[in-house]
């Protein structure tokens, strides 16, 4: 089996080709007719740029893509799905002539029915932002009760961030934004440069920003026991000043890609209309025109997320 796929064939190298399928679906398997799939300004930023640290699974030619909503069109007996059912895939089982970290940004995808999430068909294209969505949901509230009180950066990430401890109805963050640009479209919390806020005492400090030489300023933010998650992608070696650390008897936590619980956790916020995923996607472009989108996505700062649209790809 074949599909049209978005392709990095080497850094500042992308477009549309043809792919194989690495394996014939079975029986726990789907095949999902893709309508819309999102680019990802972290992970996929650095692959396009060439500047991803060694991780598994990565190299050129490789599909990228982890944001797709769809149709399927075709369901195992034991997959747990129906045909017809619109989903969200986080990713494909793979493909005989590129890498598939991921891979879903293809027309069509063999994956896991186990893997997919059925959505309303009033969600369309904001399914897209399911993986973020849950993303946000395991950086904010995978350490432990309560969220963050402070979120450092307002793209889509710091925004549903956000929106979650809203939807969840606990005290919205605080959230830092350098560039005027960005500093716009909050609903129900604030927005500050970071100078604009006096304030040291944060308990949970959210970084989505991967900005480098960041880490003694959050450390300086935080009360005494406070936590630093850093849930950007950061392409070079951490450091931070030790002293201000031990005094205030803080935690560094990572936060990975999102957890099934995660996701199932956001499915039921969004599913349920509870957590508000309008205004997010600010562009689109047909996926035949992934070069130039992907070249917006990482380089217009009004770009908050960009998504393919599929349509036009038989």
């Amino acid at each position: 089996m074949e599909s049209i796929a978005v392709v990095l064939e080497a850094p500042m190298q992308i477009g549309l080709r043809p792919v194989t399928f690495a394996s014939a679906p079975g029986e726990a398997d789907v095949i999902v007719d893709v309508a819309w799939s999102g680019i990802s300004t972290g992970t996929e930023r650095l692959l396009y740029t060439g500047q991803m640290p060694p991780f598994p699974g990565m190299g050129y030619p490789l599909v990228p893509g982890y944001e797709s909503v769809g149709r399927v069109i075709e369901a195992g007996v034991t997959s747990g799905r129906t045909v017809g059912e619109m989903v969200f895939v986080p990713g494909a089982k793979g493909y005989t002539d590129a890498r598939a970290l991921f891979g879903g940004s293809s027309k069509r995808l063999v994956t896991a029915g186990a893997r997919t999430v059925p959505l309303p068909e009033s969600i369309g294209e904001r399914g897209t932002l399911m993986a973020l969505a849950a993303t946000a949901y395991h950086a904010g509230w995978g350490g432990g009760p309560g969220g963050p009180d402070l979120v450092v950066g307002h793209g889509a990430l710091g925004r549903l961030l956000a929106r979650i401890a809203v939807a969840k109805g606990e005290a919205p963050p605080m959230v830092w934004e350098t560039n005027p640009i960005r500093q716009d479209g909050a609903r129900g919390y604030e927005v500050l440069h970071p100078d604009a806020d006096p304030r040291r005492d944060y308990k949970r400090i959210v970084d989505v920003s991967g900005a480098l030489g960041l880490l003694d300023t959050l450390i300086g933010r935080l009360g005494m026991g406070g936590e630093v998650v850093l849930a950007g992608f950061y392409s070079t070696p951490l450091q931070f000043d030790f002293p201000p650390a031990f005094l205030r008897s803080i935690n560094i936590r990572v936060a990975a890609e999102w957890t099934p619980a995660a996701l199932a956790a956001t499915a039921e916020l969004v599913c349920s209309g509870t957590l508000d995923l309008d205004g997010l996607v600010t562009h689109r472009a047909p996926a035949r025109e992934a070069e130039g989108a992907y070249s917006t996505a990482f380089g217009d700062p009004q770009c908050v997320k960009m998504i393919l649209d599929w349509s036009d790809v038989s």
